[in-house]
């Protein structure tokens, strides 16, 4: 009997591209994020970006990682810059800033700073199915753009629709960041 040797954990941060699905199933062809990265072993992404959505997404062979990471009491930061169908104002911000009832909830009050006439930033600890969206949708508007560019410590910095491995100094921050986290509904 061959001794089973450990399986080295992979972690990847990934630029998605707009039109490739956070999936592990295959059949959905061509688009779905394994199939695209071509990573050598077997892995799968930590949350999820929608098909219209880019930007940074986690890839990893841990499973124990996962649920730390997207559990949203466990309150972790992404932030996104998104671009709407038409200019935005200060009571926008303030309305998107302080919660938005979606999905029979009233969301989190989150970080939501204007950076154009029709762009901004916003900084989420929740990860509502489509919420971006859903809450400008509430508010009469339309997401033409949505880029994730920050998860907790770790920042957007390569092409989109390449991938690179996490740092060591990344990765020791992101374990630090969720040592107190739980993994559980507990």
């Amino acid at each position: 009997i061959e001794k089973k040797t450990k399986q080295k954990n992979i972690y990847l941060v990934f630029n998605k591209p707009v039109g490739i699905v956070c999936t592990t199933n295959r059949r959905v062809e061509p688009d779905n994020i394994i199939d695209f990265i071509k990573y050598p072993k077997r892995i799968f992404p930590i949350g999820r970006l929608d098909k219209p959505s880019e930007g940074l997404i986690f890839l990893t062979n841990d499973g124990d990682i996962v649920n730390k990471i997207l559990r949203a009491r466990n309150n972790h930061e992404k932030e996104y810059i998104v671009s709407v169908n038409r200019q935005i104002n200060r009571e926008f911000v303030q309305s998107m800033s302080s919660g938005v009832e979606i999905l029979e909830t009233i969301t989190k009050n989150c970080f939501v700073k204007q950076l154009g006439p029709k762009k901004f930033k916003i900084i989420l600890t929740q990860g509502l199915n489509r919420q971006i969206r859903r809450m400008c949708e509430t508010l009469g508007y339309r997401v033409k753009s949505l880029k994730r560019v920050r998860i907790m410590n770790i920042k957007l910095d390569i092409p989109t629709g390449k991938y690179r491995e996490f740092t060591k100094e990344e990765l020791q921050e992101l374990n630090r960041l969720l040592k107190k986290s739980s993994k559980t509904f507990n």
